[in-house]
């Protein structure tokens, strides 16, 4: 009876693996489409806290919804090692904190996407130079040989609430 299957038969075939699909994919859970992976810093921060030349800021005292998302210590050279601790905002935009005791225009440069200063803005009793470059903004302070940077893709205000819950601790 191989020849006599129908074209009805064919169509009935393909709505039971179509209801079989259906019926799976309802029932499996599905996880967001791009997952934020974050990262504890914990570790690092201390390392470079007890290595850097220079006193090392991190955040203190922010909600659970700023997440981190990347952490490195880079002290290979001595003239200029870079610190970096990047969060996802509660908005979902990326933010960081840059710091550097090397030269400061190359630094401020590469980590801004070459923005351009646009005037300053105080946070927390501190002025911070304001950089825009289109995507990425930046508050920038210099204090002695040191550049500290909050940067990202947040508006100016999301920088600022990191910027105001940075502490610096450490420095040889």
């Amino acid at each position: 009876m191989r020849g006599r299957q129908t074209v009805r038969d064919m169509v009935l075939s393909i709505a039971v693996i179509g209801v079989l699909v259906a019926g799976i994919y309802l029932f499996v859970p599905h996880t967001e489409s791009n997952p934020v992976k974050t990262v504890s810093y914990n570790v690092e921060l201390g390392q470079a806290r007890r290595a850097a030349p220079y006193p090392v800021a991190a955040p203190e005292g922010l909600s659970d919804q700023w997440r981190a998302t990347s952490v490195t210590y880079d002290g290979s050279d001595p003239k200029n090692s870079q610190w970096h601790l990047g969060f996802i905002d509660p908005q979902n935009e990326y933010v960081a904190v840059e710091q550097s005791n090397g030269d400061p225009q190359q630094f401020i440069s590469g980590k801004t996407q070459s923005s351009q200063q646009n005037g300053s803005q105080s946070v927390a009793g501190q002025t911070w130079d304001r950089y825009d470059g289109g995507r990425y903004r930046a508050l920038v302070r210099h204090k002695g040989s040191v550049t500290t940077l909050v940067t990202g893709t947040a508006p100016y205000d999301q920088l600022a609430q990191l910027a105001a819950a940075l502490r610096a601790s450490g420095g040889s």
